[in-house]
């Protein structure tokens, strides 16, 4: 079986951040799932050319400002040409870390992703408001579905 590839692209500027994106990286990496392999960059180290190797990616990051963190915008900024033309319909998840509400965190990278014809395949997950642990649960869930679903080629 042809391995396919999932791409998490996160940004983790804290303890709790990074214990988000492990926990997509734990789920992705079920033993349960075979034929998926994961690579994790953060946004700034991440390019167009780890995109255009993906067949499904996941996209991290924390809420600055009622936005997206500038490490993830910069990753969009130097990929979004590279990419546009490669990468229709390329299937996505979204988590975001939210002090508030994320709703222009989420606004905002949905907006770059339409333009790129990407394809949502779940709803955003937003972990808004104080620290809650259930958040590393939610995070394992979303990188194991996604990574999942690419196994059984649904997307």
């Amino acid at each position: 079986m042809t391995s396919r590839h999932l791409l998490i692209v996160a940004h983790a500027p804290s303890a709790n951040t990074e214990r988000l994106r492990e926990a997509v990286v734990r789920g992705a990496s079920s033993s349960d799932i075979s034929g998926v392999s994961v690579r994790m960059l953060p946004p700034l180290e991440a390019g167009p050319d780890d995109v255009l190797a993906a067949q499904a990616v996941i996209l991290g990051t924390t809420e600055n400002l009622g936005y997206m963190s500038g490490a993830l915008k910069d990753f969009f900024d130097r990929s979004y040409y590279p990419c546009l033309e490669h990468t229709q319909a390329l299937p996505y998840a979204l988590y975001i870390r939210a002090g508030q509400d994320g709703t222009g965190t989420c606004r905002g990278v949905e907006t770059i992703v339409t333009g790129l014809r990407w394809r949502a395949v779940q709803d955003p997950l937003i972990c808004r408001g104080e620290w809650q642990e259930t958040f590393v649960g939610q995070c394992e869930e979303l990188g194991m579905a996604m990574a999942a679903g690419l196994e059984a080629g649904v997307f």
